[in-house]
Order: C-alpha cells, then sequence, then structure tokens
C-alpha cells in the first residue's frame, strides 16, 4: 500500500511540474463546456426576414411587428416584389422572405381566408424547418387573435375544442437545458481518456516508464499507480463542469448530485480503461491523440445520441450504438439533471455502463501489463 501511495505522489509531482498539462486539466474543461455550451444549441434567433407588403396599411404593418416582436427574427428590410427576393437568398442576406397581398387588409376585415406567400432558404434544412415553424405559429397566434375578437364584438354560441399543453422537465423549451449535460459528458470523455492515454505514452517516450519496469513494484502497484491520480482529477473535472453548468448557464439539477457524481465515476472507469488501451498501442503522444479522435471520440459523438436522435438511424446503425459507452452515460446524466431519475429508474444504463468500465479496464490493464513484461 506505501508503494501506490508513493507512486501517486509521485505521479502528481510530475503532473505538477509538467506546466503544458495544468491548463488541460483545470481550465480546458471549463472553456470547453463554455464555448460548446454556446455552441451546442438547437435554438435559433436573429433569422434575417425581408418582407414584402403590397398591402401597406396599418394592420399589415402591425401583422409585420408580430415576427420582429417575436425575439426570432431580424427585419433586414422592406422589398417591392417577388423578384428581389432572390438576391437577398442566394446571397445569404436573409434565410425568410415573407409576401403579404395587396387584399390582406380587407379580407381580414371581411373574414375570407388570406393567402400568404412564404420563401425560406432551404440550404440549411434545420434552420428553415425550424424558421417556417416559428412563422406557422406567429400566424396562427395573430390568427387566434383575430377570431376572439370577432367572438367579442359579435358574441356566438359555437362549439370550441381547446388543449392546454403541459411541457414537463423542460418547461421553457430551452434546448440548452438538454445539450449542456451532453457537453459535460463529453468534455469528461475527451479530457479523462486524452490525459491517461498521453500521459502513459509520455514516460514511454521519456523512458521512465522503463525505470519503473525494472524498479521493484510489482505490475498492479504500478497501474494503480498511474491510474489513482487521475481519477482523483476526474472526479475533480466532474465537480468543476457541473458548477459551470449550473452557475453559468444555470441549467437546474433536480436529481441527486451524488448520485450523477457517482455514476460519473462508471464512465470515467470506461474511459480511463479506453485511454490505457490507447497508451498501449501507442508510440508517441500525436499518435495517442489521432487514436483517440479517430476511434473514439469521433464515433462516441456521432452514435451516441449527443448530435443527432438515435431512432432517426437505421435499423442496424442503431443495433452497434448498444456498444457505445457513452450512450448510457447521456441518458443517465440527462435523466438525472432533467428528469431527476433515481437509480432504480436509470438501473438498465448503469448496469450497462459498470460492464463497459469493468470489462474495458480489465482488458486494458491486462494489455498494459502485457506491455510491461
Amino acid at each position: 500500500m506505501k508503494i501506490i501511495f508513493n507512486l501517486v505522489i509521485k505521479e502528481f509531482i510530475q503532473i505538477r511540474r509538467d506546466k503544458r498539462i495544468l491548463p488541460i486539466i483545470f481550465i480546458l474543461p471549463i472553456l470547453q463546456i463554455i464555448i460548446l455550451g454556446y455552441a451546442a444549441t438547437l435554438d435559433i434567433k436573429n433569422i434575417g426576414l425581408v418582407v414584402v407588403d403590397k398591402d401597406n396599411t396599418n394592420i399589415s404593418r402591425e401583422f409585420i411587428k408580430q415576427f420582429t416582436n417575436s425575439n426570432y427574427f431580424n427585419l433586414i428590410g422592406y422589398i417591392e416584389t417577388e423578384k428581389e427576393i432572390d438576391y437577398y437568398l442566394d446571397r445569404g442576406v436573409a434565410t425568410l422572405a415573407l409576401v403579404i397581398p395587396k387584399n390582406f387588409t380587407s379580407n381580414i376585415l371581411t373574414g375570407r381566408q388570406t393567402q400568404l406567400g412564404i420563401f425560406a432558404d432551404g440550404a440549411d434544412a434545420n434552420t428553415a424547418n425550424i424558421s417556417i415553424a416559428y412563422t406557422s405559429q406567429i400566424i396562427a397566434k395573430y390568427s387566434k387573435n383575430i377570431l376572439i375578437t370577432k367572438i367579442q364584438n359579435f358574441p356566438i354560441r359555437a362549439p370550441r375544442i381547446s388543449a392546454e399543453p403541459r411541457i414537463w422537465y423542460n418547461p421553457d423549451l430551452r434546448s440548452a437545458n438538454f445539450m449542456i449535460p451532453g457537453v459535460i459528458a463529453l468534455v469528461l470523455m475527451i479530457i479523462t481518456m486524452t490525459l491517461t492515454s498521453v500521459s502513459i505514452v509520455k514516460e514511454k517516450e521519456l523512458g521512465t516508464l522503463d525505470q519503473l519496469m525494472v524498479a521493484p513494484i510489482k505490475s498492479h502497484q504500478l497501474i494503480l499507480g498511474k491510474i489513482i491520480p487521475y481519477i482523483i482529477i476526474g472526479f475533480i473535472n466532474v465537480i468543476l463542469v457541473l458548477s459551470v453548468a449550473v452557475v453559468w448557464f444555470q441549467i437546474p439539477i433536480k436529481g441527486s448530485v451524488i448520485l450523477l457524481i457517482g455514476l460519473s465515476g462508471l464512465f470515467v472507469m470506461t474511459t480511463f480503461g479506453l485511454g490505457i488501451f490507447v497508451s498501449t498501442i501507442s508510440r508517441t503522444q500525436q499518435q495517442a491523440m489521432l487514436t483517440a479522435q479517430f476511434f473514439f471520440f469521433f464515433p462516441f459523438i456521432f452514435l451516441s445520441g449527443f448530435t443527432f436522435p438515435i431512432d432517426n438511424f437505421p435499423w442496424i446503425i442503431q443495433k452497434i450504438t448498444y456498444l457505445i459507452p457513452l450512450r448510457y452515460f447521456l441518458e443517465i446524466i440527462r435523466g438525472i439533471i432533467l428528469k431527476g431519475a433515481n437509480l432504480y429508474t436509470l438501473l438498465p444504463q448503469t448496469v450497462a455502463l459498470f460492464v463497459f468500465g469493468v470489462v474495458i479496464l480489465s482488458f486494458s490493464i491486462l494489455r498494459f501489463r502485457r506491455a510491461l513484461k
């Protein structure tokens, strides 16, 4: 036990002396979650809008204000004809064009149906769909207000069907509440896997690992001495990124923080195992980082449900995602933060993550022991 303790102290001293790795451990996770927290969002605002107002009345201008007051649209300007729309959409100056017909006001006053023209830049399908959805909501709300006004002025009895939507877990529909927990998992994976693999490969390059191999130290003592410091650093990173999520982005944690940190330990165990495995097949630090990126980071990001819904994948790809540990941790961290899920609810994901952690870490340690011999 004393040997392991001395190896842990030695590892911390080595980390402290490396001026380049300290910012990576403590500053980079904070910067990553802040930058990705703003970048990884599905909310779209300041949509460029041009308007062809052929009616040009007080009512049509009041209707246009519904768009500018929504905080979603940014009015670029008014244009005279539909032919000018191409100029704005082709050059990316505007994303959406709204055409108000000449008889807009008279149709509203007489109760006739009015047909509006909506032109969207479909090069970015996601932005176009969301922009059209925002437009539909604004038009529906405006139509509802007109109907309410008419009923108030001319009371009639008519059957009505109404629905009162209630949104659970994320009532404000903030995409940040969904994306930032995923960013936390992503940052933990990148930092812990990179630190573990690079630190071991660095000792190979410097020759200090060979010196430890000839010392009177057993292989399991050496492995524990290398892993324990980064386990501690991993938990520090968990607390750091959670603090940034709560304080900076105002993300409420509805579940147990202790449970979240504990289950994060299972995920960190998996990433440490992968980091050790990468170190056994890499000869240089650059090779270790490239191997981790192309064989683990990118597949994990794309197949875990972080960027794309798993339900949208082809059937065979959906089955492959069950081999991605990040998938289970994303379900765990989002379940605890957004829904307040408990251990019983998250038991399938917890068991899967535990199995992955034990299998990957055990395999990596065995491979590392063989490399030592």
